[in-house]
């Protein structure tokens, strides 16, 4: 009898998916063999199993300030602005330069200095406002880069870019890259978390930490600050551990003979994190719960720390991820988008991240988790020194400013009292040392033990990076120790 021809397609399929699949596994033998015990031991689960040169850092806390915070209003001090006061901007600053829809019909654009005091802090005597008093006294902790700069101007392309080095959606995420490429020092809980602050302002979406065309186990775990911290983290009623043991036992055995019959690399995704799943339903009650924690250390992190949602108790929970060896989490404070109303917004918005803040590198310095811990700080661009709106001596509002902003980090690898790159006296555009998205993340990788040019993944052809394939990017030396 004549072979089927479909039935002859599925059984040429299946002899190239044995000989790929066993051709992998040959290949990962000799790896092993090659590489021994030690090798296998620092890659932790990761593709590069082992690190391009030796890592400054473990693990990465990111505070996101999702809106984009006010440079000229924070970090970068423009004193001459106060005699420019509803002065419009010159045009040989402005330089035709994009504007959002919002201004690009104002008549004027009218200079609003920043309202708040300055001073200067530290060894370093790095200028900080007012507003950020507890940030400012670990001046000397902290690398400022001045000239962080995109070409985004709108807050979704803007966010995506930041998170995952492209404008465009679908990429994977920068801790996606991590958990690919680093893998996990706790088999226990997720490589790679996000701790979303209550809600208020610009709207995020999952796919700011999915993991994109990499495997769908490195996407970031968010949790929730109501009911389990993660979906459906409980069994149902009637259901104990043992059963829900069986069952997963049960699943198991089907999904690796689905791999068996078909070869999709996500059905054993599947099977790991159903397994990963099981062990959170013990990890993560205990991570979360922090009725143990002493009462100096609640104080330390200020008024809110026991009300989750807040900012205050993310950066609590982001140490005790940091402990217990989560490789990287990412912490999102969203209402920073002041396009009016200004200064009393960003008050409320300063005064829940100043203490916690600064709370967290103090909390991690005294435990002696600093020196192999990278926190950084920032939103996904800056705002212009023109007001939008209506222009007064206590009011005024910005548009998006994507030329110039700042980003702050401390920790390993980080040369405390730092201040790299100077923006013109008008915030407005970069003098000297400019830092694309590109290079902070080459650099992120860099304290990671990564070359960011060898860190690809073959993709519809390509070899895909974190910072772009036709794209140059360089390491910001000035600011690591």
């Amino acid at each position: 009898m004549d072979k089927h021809p479909l039935k002859e397609w599925i059984t040429l399929e299946t002899r190239r998916q044995f000989l790929g699949r066993n051709a992998n596994g040959l290949g990962v033998m000799a790896l092993a063999s090659l590489l021994g015990q030690h090798g296998m031991a620092r890659g932790a689960g990761g593709v590069l199993d082992g690190e391009h040169f030796p890592a400054r850092v473990k693990r990465v806390i990111w505070l996101f300030m999702a809106g984009a915070p006010s440079q000229i209003d924070t970090y970068d001090y423009k004193p001459n602005m106060v005699d420019w006061f509803d002065k419009d901007l010159p045009e040989s600053v402005r330089q035709g330069q994009r504007l959002t829809t919002m201004t690009a019909s104002q008549a004027r654009f009218p200079i609003a200095p920043s309202i708040f005091s300055f001073k200067q802090y530290g060894k370093c005597g790095k200028w900080i406002s007012e507003l950020l008093p507890n940030i400012g006294s670990m001046a000397d902790d902290l690398a400022f880069i001045q000239t962080t700069w995109t070409e985004a101007i709108n807050h979704d392309p803007a966010i995506t870019v930041m998170q995952t080095g492209n404008q465009i959606p679908g990429r994977p995420s920068l801790g996606a890259w991590m958990s690919y490429g680093l893998g996990t020092w706790n088999r226990n809980l997720p490589e790679f978390i996000v701790l979303n602050c209550e809600p208020r302002g610009q709207a995020l979406y999952s796919r700011l930490w999915g993991s994109g065309f990499l495997p769908s186990k490195h996407a970031g775990v968010a949790f929730r600050d109501q009911g389990d911290p993660v979906l459906y983290l409980s069994n149902p009623a009637g259901i104990s551990p043992q059963v829900r043991r069986l069952m997963l036992d049960r699943l198991k055995a089907m999904n690796q003979r689905i791999y068996a019959e078909v070869g999709d690399p996500e059905t054993q995704t599947r099977i790991t994190q159903f397994e990963m799943a099981f062990r959170m339903q013990t990890s993560v009650p205990e991570l979360v719960d922090i009725a143990a924690e002493p009462d100096h250390v609640l104080q330390l992190y200020g008024p809110d720390v026991e009300k989750p949602g807040t900012f205050g108790h993310n950066c609590l929970l982001a140490r005790r991820m940091a402990e217990r060896g989560v490789r990287f989490v990412q912490i999102f404070h969203r209402g920073w988008d002041h396009h009016g109303n200004l200064p009393s917004n960003i008050r409320r918005q300063t005064k829940e991240i100043d203490q916690p803040a600064w709370a967290l590198i103090h909390d991690l310095k005294r435990r002696g988790m600093l020196d192999d811990t990278l926190v950084i700080c920032g939103g996904e661009f800056g705002r212009t020194i023109y007001s939008q709106g209506t222009l007064t001596k206590t009011n005024y509002g910005r548009d998006h400013h994507p030329k110039c902003f700042t980003v702050w980090l401390a920790g390993g690898g980080i040369a405390g009292g730092v201040t790299h790159g100077e923006t013109d006296e008008f915030s407005y555009n970069i003098k000297r040392d400019p830092v694309h998205i590109r290079d902070l993340h080459a650099t992120l990788l860099h304290l990671q033990g990564i070359d960011h040019e060898r860190f690809t993944v073959k993709h519809r052809g390509l070899d895909e990076r974190l910072t772009g394939v036709q794209e140059t990017a360089r390491v910001v030396q000035p600011i690591l120790t």
